[in-house]
């Protein structure tokens, strides 16, 4: 499709939105049966049970497998607020809506006068890339909020810190959208909002912080960039077991702890590398912000102990973010982003038995997927320090020389 065209009538872009939204529905509703195992049933199951438990005005202090901040209870209660539905046909509508806001925030950022709409593209193909996961997850939901955060920023910051502290009560990441907003304003704002949530959720419901122990007790999860250690170790006879814990598919056994320290230092590599950035930039742009958070969501989940499918709607939520700038360099690491994403849904949940079994289909798949998101993140971050921080950072292209540039190369 023509992105010019698409410029003039976004019919072309509601409809593929409308169908390709109506197919996960018909999945997650299970009109269809999408193959592997049921991806519901975490909503079925988990997100229904600790609803029961929300309930009563306490967290469920006694399960591991509750692993997230305060604000993540209103989304696991959200479901309530249509009452007129079982438990899990509502939250699979609320997270319907979460995406529609989203791509409602993209359309409206892309139509405005210099933006593009190879951000909304990106929304609109590569959410339905995921499957029906998409949808029986509350990443979404927290995705939407991030996608609010970012296109607030330039305009209304305040807004921006608002939505960035309650984002970062709902599943920590999106405080990373922080990392090039200068503004004292949203830094404020986000602390002010992150501070007043928790001290609200502390008083009024007990255990608000527990998840905190819970994750420092995780292992190394059989989809992340550190099992691939083990996949390989078991052709050789490593003595390990691939179990359920703590609320996901985990190796344990022998180096499982060397492995998963590494993978927390590269984290912190990561966080000294944004840090550096951060202290080395000189040129902030419109996109920039946009940018690095992308960049530092992407760095922080591919080096995660846990990389869920899940997790790859955050990144496809930031880079749409992204290229809704024409002048963001950040359109390569977005479509090596969508490839991961289809090859996401292969390994969970189609050959996810094969993932757990480290047959060579499963190891192939897992190794294709991670080391995209590696490829991605290091050619993300070295674009990102190119334009803002080193000496020769390219000036940006004049404004009809983007246009040409962009809307001719990219047919979704």
């Amino acid at each position: 499709m023509d992105i010019a065209g698409a410029r003039r009538s976004p019919a072309g872009l509601l409809v593929t939105w409308g169908l390709t939204r109506l197919l996960l529905l018909l999945f997650v509703l299970k009109v269809f049966v999408f193959p592997g195992p049921d991806v519901t049933s975490d909503v079925s199951v988990i997100y229904q049970g600790w609803y029961d438990v929300l309930r009563t005005g306490t967290f469920p202090l006694d399960d591991v497998t509750w692993q997230y901040p305060p604000a993540a209870a209103l989304a696991i209660l959200s479901p309530g607020l249509l009452p007129f539905l079982p438990y899990a046909t509502a939250f699979f509508v609320l997270a319907f809506l979460a995406d529609l806001v989203a791509f409602s925030l993209l359309l409206y950022a892309g139509l405005r006068p210099g933006r593009s709409l190879r951000g909304v593209w990106v929304w609109v193909v590569g959410v339905p890339l995921l499957g029906p996961t998409v949808y029986a997850r509350y990443d979404v939901m927290v995705t939407a909020v991030a996608v609010a955060a970012l296109l607030a920023g330039a305009r209304h910051p305040r807004v921006m810190g608002v939505l960035v502290g309650f984002g970062a009560m709902l599943k920590v990441w999106p405080a990373l959208l922080l990392v090039a907003v200068r503004r004292r304003r949203t830094w404020m704002a986000t602390a002010v909002t992150a501070a007043g949530l928790a001290a609200l959720f502390s008083v009024a419901m007990p255990g608000a912080f527990a998840f905190l122990t819970f994750q420092a007790d995780r292992g190394t999860e059989v989809e992340s960039l550190g099992s691939l250690v083990f996949h390989v170790a078991r052709q050789y006879g490593w003595d390990g077991q691939v179990l359920l814990n703590y609320g996901s598919v985990e190796f344990l056994g022998p180096w499982v702890n060397v492995v998963s320290t590494a993978a927390l230092a590269l984290t912190g590599l990561a966080f000294g590398w944004l840090l550096l950035w951060r202290l080395t930039a000189t040129r902030f742009e419109a996109h920039t912000a946009a940018d690095a958070a992308f960049v530092a969501v992407l760095m922080f989940t591919t080096t995660s102990r846990v990389i869920s499918p899940q997790y790859m709607v955050w990144l496809i939520g930031l880079a749409a973010v992204c290229l809704c700038f024409r002048a963001s360099r950040m359109g390569v690491p977005a479509l090596i982003v969508l490839v991961a994403s289809f090859v996401t849904v292969l390994e969970f949940p189609i050959y996810f038995g094969n993932v757990v079994a480290s047959d060579g289909l499963g190891v192939t798949l897992l190794f294709l997927r991670n080391g995209l998101l590696v490829v991605a993140a290091v050619l993300a971050a070295v674009r990102l320090w190119r334009s803002t921080a080193s000496p020769e950072a390219e000036a940006p292209l004049p404004a009809h020389a983007t246009l040409t540039t962009e809307e001719t190369s990219v047919s979704p």
